[in-house]
């Protein structure tokens, strides 16, 4: 008996996340007729932690999603309070922008966004079965009993799947800041094939800021003439607002110390799995029992609230714990408790179930993206949504799908990671997770991505027009740093530096390799320098000090490229591979590698165990 859908499209996004949102963006964007379906309209691009955007890596993905034609970074510009850049002190490849987004405008003006976005319509609803045809996704059905047709849905469903909060001895079934949680897909996903786990995240508690000693702390200004995190976006951000820096004390690790028991995380009550890298300050306490004292930063929630968010403190502590907790740190002694702090347990699936398109191996159009693959934070979120949107565009139009890879990306890093290894905690982006972090700088995202973004179809003819002038200027600027000056013309800038003068002509990219020399400084002691963009004069600058170990890098992705450009058969019996050891064919058979390359960063998969694929596939070809 054939269905009757009450309304028929391309694709369909459950979840309006920052996953979700990416995701619909794109399909819309791409010409695809889209739904998405929230549970709450009000809970659109909703910061349910830290309404901040970036960080260390964090930062990066939000440069990539941007270069794509995504739009978290131009949301982002839009709304911030403060922008700052972190890890200055050390190399350009690991500094990243980070910004106290203002948690209310940011997700009015995504909503906005996605209103008015043509091709998409927006639904407040609950999805509760994704159906199928021959292992096909052919359309989606809702508790509120309607259904309609599409040939692609993306699940971008966050934390709210089967969602507890847990706040000490205290446990309610809803999702985060109370918003109701998802309760039927859970049980559609198991029926599928597709296995789900149980993680746990958390978040601090929020003070009124009419009650906090800003006396007592130290002050936490951004950084003027910070290039915006879009490339579409003019001039510098406007910091508007401080974030504050203080400490925990003896007494609030006494005070933790003395519940412990009364704890989730080490009574028992919590049996799901956090976040390493970002743990509950009890966890913190406990871990590190020799330490005296933890930083703590107070940041605004929003201009138009006195929420304070506490930074470092989260916890599940119960709430009379948590009072004389928030009240043992140096300028909270007298702060009032707005919001409690609690952990939240949801399901999420295991990631190796997906292909690196981010598409589900056991039903054909069905894509994943977000916190339910095993990721924590909204930049890794956005980074999937976006590459998901892409690809069940590409399915639903009959093209290859688009697999970003680690030598180009932290986006290809993130997600090759989560597919081919797994996680077994909530997964954060961090720059030693990329191999090629060198050639992966911020301020090169569009040079890596726009190109392809534009022949996906996402970057739009005004974005690629600034991408050309980009490159066209930095051709020129490469040409002029090959000039060579006498030592004469350079002295005024080396005295400034404090380096000796050389005693013979040297060219522009060679100054720029001294230490202490940058791009402003060249066009300072220099005017032809001026006629330059000096966003992209500093690019230049830092590939002129970096240019022997991008060499190398570029060297060695080359070798690497080797082994992503042997592809392995679809149809590989991998248990039957004689030669191969059994851990390693079963997690061969499991994960379904598409090249050597993946294959090999397979957990249990040997360099010996490569050897005798790479054997077996040269077999097979003869």
């Amino acid at each position: 008996m054939q269905r009757k859908y009450d309304e028929i499209y391309d694709a369909v996004v459950i979840g309006a996340g920052h996953a979700g949102v990416e995701a619909c963006l794109a399909l819309a964007r791409l010409g695809l007729k889209t739904l998405v379906v929230t549970l709450s309209l009000d809970a659109i691009s909703f910061m349910a932690c830290n309404p901040a955007i970036g960080g260390t890596a964090k930062g990066h993905l939000v440069r990539e999603v941007d270069a794509l034609g995504g739009q978290m970074g131009i949301s982002a510009d839009h709304n911030l309070l403060q922008i700052r850049m972190l890890n200055t002190g050390k190399g350009a490849a690991v500094q990243s922008l980070r910004g106290q987004a203002d948690k209310s405008s940011y997700h009015l003006y995504m909503k906005r966004v996605l209103e008015r976005e043509k091709n998409l319509t927006v639904l407040q609803g609950e999805v509760a079965e994704i159906l199928t045809e021959n292992g096909k996704v052919c359309g989606v059905t809702t508790l509120q009993g309607q259904s309609f047709a599409c040939k692609g849905v993306i699940v971008a469903t966050g934390v709210y799947l089967n969602a507890d909060i847990i706040i000490g001895e205290f446990r309610q079934q809803t999702g985060p800041n109370g918003f109701c949680r998802a309760t039927a897909l859970t049980d559609c996903i198991l029926k599928m094939g597709i296995p789900t786990r149980r993680f746990k995240t958390g978040t601090p508690a929020r003070v009124d800021k009419k009650t906090i000693n800003f006396d007592a702390m130290q002050i936490q200004n951004g950084d003027e003439k910070l290039y915006p995190f879009s490339f579409m976006t003019d001039g510098f951000i406007e910091n508007k607002q401080p974030c504050y820096l203080t400490y925990t004390t003896e007494e609030t690790k006494r005070i933790i110390m003395a519940n412990i028991a009364r704890s989730p995380l080490y009574n028992g009550s919590i049996k799901s799995t956090g976040p390493r890298y970002c743990p509950s300050i009890e966890d913190k306490v406990m871990r590190f029992a020799d330490k005296e004292r933890h930083q703590i930063f107070i940041e605004p929630e929003s201009a138009s609230t006195d929420e304070m968010y506490v930074q470092g403190m989260s916890s599940s502590l119960p709430v009379d714990v948590q009072i004389a907790m928030y009240h043992s740190v140096i300028g909270l002694e007298k702060c009032r408790l707005m919001r409690y702090a609690y952990a939240i347990e949801y399901d999420c699936i295991d990631s190796t179930a997906l292909y690196p398109s981010l598409m589900t191996k056991n039903v054909e159009g069905l894509f994943m993206a977000g916190q339910l693959n095993g990721s924590s934070g909204y930049e890794e979120a956005a980074a999937q949504g976006i590459m998901a949107g892409i690809n069940c565009a590409r399915y639903i139009t009959d093209k290859a799908p688009v697999v970003l890879g680690r030598e180009n990306s932290y986006i290809g890093v993130l997600i090759d990671d989560l597919v081919t290894k797994g996680t077994n905690e909530p997964y954060r982006m961090m720059t030693a997770r990329a191999e090629h972090r060198l050639n992966l700088r911020q301020e090169n995202a569009d040079e890596r991505l726009t190109p392809i973004g534009r022949e996906v179809g996402l970057v739009s003819d005004e974005r690629y027009a600034r991408y050309l002038e980009k490159v066209i200027q930095l051709d020129k600027i490469d040409e002029a740093l090959k000039v060579t000056v006498s030592p004469s013309q350079s002295a005024p800038l080396f005295a400034e530096t404090g380096d000796f003068t050389p005693h013979s002509g040297m060219s522009f990219k060679e100054i720029l390799k001294r230490s202490g020399v940058t791009a402003e400084l060249l066009a300072k002691h220099f005017p032809q320098f001026n006629s330059f963009s000096m966003r992209y004069l500093e690019e230049a600058a830092t590939k002129a000090k970096y240019e022997g170990y991008l060499t190398k890098q570029l060297s060695a992705i080359e070798r690497t490229k080797k082994l992503e450009d042997k592809l392995l058969p679809e149809d590989a019996d991998y248990l039957s591979i004689e030669g191969l050891r059994l851990e390693a064919r079963q997690k061969l058979d499991s994960i379904r590698p598409l090249n050597l390359g993946q294959a090999s960063r397979i957990s249990g998969v040997s360099p010996a165990d490569i050897t005798v694929l790479m054997v077996w596939l040269a077999r097979r070809g003869k």
